[in-house]
Parts: structure tokens; sequence; C-alpha cells
């Protein structure tokens, strides 16, 4: 396999081999994170400067979501379609000039294309290195996905300190333009590094997974039912979760903790800042861990234990949020049970619907995080006068009902589907593989 992909990219048989290209899709990702994670940084240093309001400003980062969100089906059907390197390439390209206009942007309307442009760059390599991940790791797809899924959740934490830095001793301005050209140039010449992914031969998917044997492509993909019930469950629990996390400043100002001193693991700070930082641990971590669990015990088995485990954690900040150290535990399990929806998902819908398609398809999967951020604002009206516990309640029952719908619905509905197309007379809907070395 490894002289194969020499041959294919031109590169050596270290660079060739999936480990390789699997390091080098989640430094990618790393790269590339700082455009969500490191964008809260700039926003007071701008409304300083310009006075457009913090609203305004924010409406960029709204657009940057929403593009980044929805165009990585078509980004991930030109992966399909093309090889990753190319994709790669025009994504650093985005995201280098990007934060170069948002370094000269003094209007609104700048800093907005500037923000569609960023959407685009993270979306190309955000689809193309969890694509590749899937296809080279057919045996390991909850694993490979998560490790680089892992790089974008903590991929800012490496250089959140030097771009805060630079924005004090230089302007936000410096820190845009150099981050973004390091950034651009760094991704640019990894993008060179990559090849066409080939799965090495007899690399199968655990039983317990019940991987499909037809590949389908994003438009065969959206008219079978079981996708449908993955995309609400996907929508439900990513609902649930941004309901709550994206709470946690104003729930841990209202219960008056916020900014109470708190030690943890020798450190001292104040408890919103200690949260967060465990958060996003957590956050982290899981995708990598949970992604390696469903590997061994089965995708639904996984989220049954993990969703469950969500709307428990989430009614216990809600009983118990008030004691401080209770409300790190019981916020950190919310995150830990939560992030790993980005590691699980893209695996069980590459175990379903292929490998010859897997980019497109958990691109279009991923339009879940979108559909789903649209139902964050109703935590805002569920919590007017302090109900909190409105917003916990809702959550925390979504995500239940999320893990009783994975073990109970869609886990014996998608068993008795593959079963049924992996049958040579009903595969007419896909392309029916030989092999995964076919590829």
């Amino acid at each position: 396999m490894q002289a194969g992909a020499q041959q294919q990219g031109g590169k050596s048989p270290f660079l060739g081999g999936r480990w390789s290209q699997l390091v080098i899709g989640i430094i990618c990702m790393g790269l590339v994170a700082n455009l969500q994670y490191s964008w809260t940084l700039f926003v007071e240093p701008m409304n300083s400067k310009h006075q457009w309001g913090t609203a305004a400003i924010q409406v960029a980062f709204s657009i940057f979501i929403v593009v980044e969100t929805w165009l990585v089906p078509i980004e991930g059907w030109l992966v399909d379609r093309f090889g990753p390197r190319p994709v790669v390439a025009g994504g650093a390209v985005c995201v280098g000039l990007s934060w170069v206009m948002y370094s000269y942007a003094s209007t609104l309307p700048v800093l907005y294309t500037a923000a569609v442009i960023a959407g685009i760059g993270a979306g190309c390599v955000y689809g193309t290195c969890v694509g590749n991940a899937l296809k080279w790791f057919p045996d390991r797809r909850g694993l490979a996905a998560g490790l680089t899924a892992a790089g974008f959740g903590a991929g800012a934490a490496i250089t959140v300190i030097p771009i805060a830095n630079m924005i004090r001793s230089s302007g936000y301005e410096s820190a845009f333009f150099n981050f973004g050209i390091i950034q651009g140039v760094a991704i640019f010449v990894l993008a060179l590094l990559l090849i066409k992914p080939r799965a090495p031969k007899g690399a199968v998917v655990s039983r317990r997974n019940m991987a499909s044997s037809v590949d389908y492509s994003p438009g065969q993909m959206i008219k079978t039912p079981v996708f449908w019930v993955i995309y609400i469950c996907f929508v439900a629990v990513a609902a649930g979760g941004l309901m709550a996390t994206a709470q946690i400043g104003p729930i841990a100002k209202d219960f008056g903790i916020a900014k109470l001193p708190i030690t943890l693991f020798g450190a001292t700070l104040p408890l919103l800042t200690m949260t967060l930082s465990v958060d996003n641990l957590c956050n982290g971590f899981t995708r990598p861990l949970c992604g390696f669990v469903s590997d061994k015990i089965g995708r639904e088995n996984t989220m049954f234990i993990v969703f469950l485990g969500e709307g428990v954690a989430m009614l216990g900040l809600m009983q118990f949020g008030q004691n401080p150290y209770a409300f790190v535990f019981f916020a950190a399990m919310t995150f830990l049970c939560w992030g790993e929806i980005f590691s699980i998902f893209p695996a069980l819908c590459a175990d379903t619907f292929g490998t010859k398609n897997a980019a497109a398809n958990a691109g279009t999967l991923y339009t879940a995080k979108g559909t789903a951020a649209l139902l964050v604002p109703l935590a805002s009206v569920l919590s007017v006068g302090g109900h909190w516990d409105r917003v916990f309640i809702a959550a925390a029952t979504i995500s239940i009902v999320a893990a009783a719908s994975a073990k109970f619905l869609l886990a014996p509905m998608r068993k008795r589907w593959i079963n049924s197309v992996n049958q040579p007379s009903t595969c007419a809907g896909g392309v029916q593989l030989v092999s995964p070395a076919s590829e």
C-alpha cells in the first residue's frame, strides 16, 4: 500500500503511510482552529478602534460559522472527485487571505466579506481532513475521526497566548496579518504532502458497527430514511449541548460564582476561567476517546452511554451548580459527553453509506451542526427571568431522548437497512465495492 501511495503522490513511504497522513490532517485542523476559537480575542480591540458595536462585529462570526458549516458538503464533493491536495491548498489561500483582510478591514462590509472567505477556508480544511481520516481508517474510523476533530477542538490552545500577547503589544491588526500569513503558508505546505487515501488491504469495520458494502452519493444518501434518523439525532444532541454550553458564562454569573476563586490541580483561578479551561480539555479529549470506544463496542452503544451521560450531567448542573466545585465537575462532564459527536457521527456516516464518497457524505451530515445552532437562541427565551432550570431540563430531555433513539430506534433500523443493501440484488442504488483496497 505504501509503495502504491509513493507512486501516486510522489512522497516517501513514510509520508505516504496512513498514520503520517492522519498526523498531517490533525496539524492542518489545529492551524485552522484559530478562525473559530481565537476570534473572541479580537472582538473588543476591533470595537475599541472602530466603534462598530459588539453585536455588529459578532455578525461576522455568525457568517463564518454558517459558511464553514453549510459549504462542507460541496467541499467534500470536490475532495472525493479531485483528491485532498487542491482543496486544502485552496483552503490555505482562503485562510491566509481572510485574516489579512481582517487586518485591513475599515468597514463592516469588508469584515463580513473576509468572514465568508474564512468560512470557505475552514470548511475546505475541516471537510477534507475528516473525510481523509474516514477513508484511510475503515477499521478505526471512530478513533481517526476523533483525533482529527480533536485537532480542531484543541488546536488554538497552542497559539492563543502568543496571539493575545501580540494584540496587546502590536495591535490586533498585526496579530491578524502575521498569524494569517503563518497559518495560510503552513497549511499550504502541508497540503502538498497530502495524497488521495487508499485503505489498506484487510482493513475492515468491526462487526459491531455494521458497515455497508455499497457506496452512496450524497444525493442517494439523503433519500434514505436511516440518514434522516441519524441527522435528527445529530441535531438533537448538538442543540441540547449548545443550549447549555453556550450559556455557561451567564449561568455562572447568575449563580453568583463566576468570579469566585477556585483551586484545582495546584492552580487558583476565577471559577469561570477554571471551568472553561477544564471544559476545553474535556471537549478535546472526548473526541478520540469516544471514537476509540465506539470502534470497540459499536457506535449506537457508545451514543447511548454518552448522550445519557450528557443529560444526567446537565441535570446535575441544575441541581448542584450553586456549589463551585460541583459546577466545575458537572460542566466538565457535559462537555465530556458532548464533544464526541464530531467523531462518532462522521464514523457512523461512513459505516452506513460507504467510503468512496465519505468526505461529501460526512459534510452533508455536518450541516446538522448549523441546523442545531439555529435552535440555540431558544435557551435565551427559556432563561428569561433567570429560569435556567428550564434550559437544563429542555437540553437534558433532548439528550436523553436522543440516547434512547440511538439505542432502540437507530441501531435496529440501521442493522436491517445495511443487511438489505449488502445483498447483491439490492445494490442498484449505490456502487458495489469489490474490496477496501480497490477505491
